[in-house]
């Protein structure tokens, strides 16, 4: 693996682990409700127990198969790796993480978690190594249909959010806030973390010509 690819897989792994955290911290403030996917697991985790984290994982793993059988094509590995190393840290930070009782917390747990969220995505997002297994069926039913894709991830949450709701998950103007806000911080640290992945990319390669 050359010094291209380690900064590339540094940002990708760095990145899957602190949005498993924005995504936790998320959780811990969800009097203000959670974001759809989110909904969906934490009301499997009401009804059927296991962990949150485990859901994460059942839930991914269970779209990649769809998506297998209907592409006919198999997932790559750093798409496996996506499903596991999320879904683990959220339970790791989901027990170190301190309950919050007050609104005022949760308030603050709540946003902190959407910036933190959309800083590890624009992480792992910016080396394109990989997409996770719920972008990976937008794109897929984007390029069947012709639908936009904002079309078609906007009728995938809200899908995951009713079955979610139904289930009994935390819904409220937190969900609504997440769909709206969490993009735009996205959009914002996407473009910075290329950036910054070329820059320490061409300081690497200058270090290595001077030696």
């Amino acid at each position: 693996m050359n010094r291209e690819q380690l900064w590339r897989w540094g940002f990708y792994c760095i990145g899957m682990i602190i949005l498993a955290l924005g995504i936790a911290m998320t959780i811990k403030g969800d009097r203000l409700g959670i974001a759809p996917w989110d909904v969906l697991h934490v009301g499997l985790y009401m009804n059927y127990g296991l962990t949150i984290g485990t859901w994460n994982i059942i839930v991914s793993a269970s779209l990649l198969v769809i998506i297998y059988f209907l592409s006919k094509k198999m997932p790559s590995l750093p798409t496996w790796l996506n499903i596991f190393v999320i879904g683990i840290f959220i339970d790791i930070y989901l027990y170190i993480l301190p309950s919050v009782s007050s609104i005022t917390g949760n308030i603050v747990m709540f946003v902190s978690g959407i910036l933190i969220m959309g800083i590890g995505i624009g992480l792992y997002v910016a080396p394109e190594i990989g997409a996770g297994p719920r972008d990976s069926l937008m794109l897929y039913i984007g390029k069947r249909t012709g639908w936009g894709l904002r079309k078609v991830r906007t009728l995938l949450e809200a899908a995951a959010a009713i079955v979610g709701w139904v289930l009994g998950g935390p819904v409220g103007i937190g969900t609504i806030i997440m769909a709206i806000l969490l993009g735009q911080v996205v959009h914002y640290s996407i473009s910075r973390f290329r950036f910054l992945l070329e820059k320490c990319q061409n300081i690497g390669d200058s270090q290595l010509k001077a030696e």
